[in-house]
């Protein structure tokens, strides 16, 4: 059982869901990905919702599911990649849980991101991922209470984060 909801932050594609799912499955935890509560609410795709409401409406719809977290029993939840861009996310996270950064290395990212579902990356390239890492790293890093080395694969990824999140329960 968690004293308070476990935020893991970082990139698309750094494997905060993968890892997330299966080491609250591990833990036997319940799990919320922050995008997926937004598509399933709105009843949209998350690129659906993007390009008919536009990235704000989708952020603002991100906090809506934070808060209402927060009423929740704690979770282990995945959040969007630009979810820790807006400051009163990062409140709301800071004041009901700890936030783990999952980093993994922007090669890494590269070679197997599925640029397709990822709203936010304009043209479709490799240097929109580049652009939306560079952007958005710094706030990773500042709201993260932890950062996990995801640069190992799956397996020890899903086994370090396992081992945190049961140091913090």
């Amino acid at each position: 059982m968690l004293r308070m909801h476990i935020f893991l932050v970082g990139m698309s594609g750094g494997g905060k869901t993968t890892l997330g799912r299966k080491a609250a499955a591990n833990l036997n935890l319940r799990f919320v990905d922050t995008d997926q509560r937004v598509s399933e609410m709105m009843g949209l795709s998350v690129n659906d919702i993007y390009a008919r409401f536009g990235e704000e409406f989708f952020r603002n719809a991100e906090s809506g599911v934070l808060v209402d977290l927060a009423t929740q029993a704690p979770c282990v939840v995945s959040t969007g990649g630009g979810l820790p861009t807006v400051r009163e996310n990062v409140l709301l996270m800071q004041n009901h849980g700890v936030i783990i950064h999952i980093d993994r290395p922007l090669d890494q990212i590269l070679s197997d991101i599925k640029i397709d579902r990822r709203p936010t990356l304009r043209d479709g390239s490799h240097e929109d991922v580049i652009f939306e890492y560079n952007k958005h790293i710094g706030f990773y890093h500042a709201c993260a209470d932890y950062t996990l080395d995801n640069s190992y694969g799956y397996t020890v990824g899903v086994a370090k984060l396992s081992e945190l999140i049961a140091s913090l329960a």
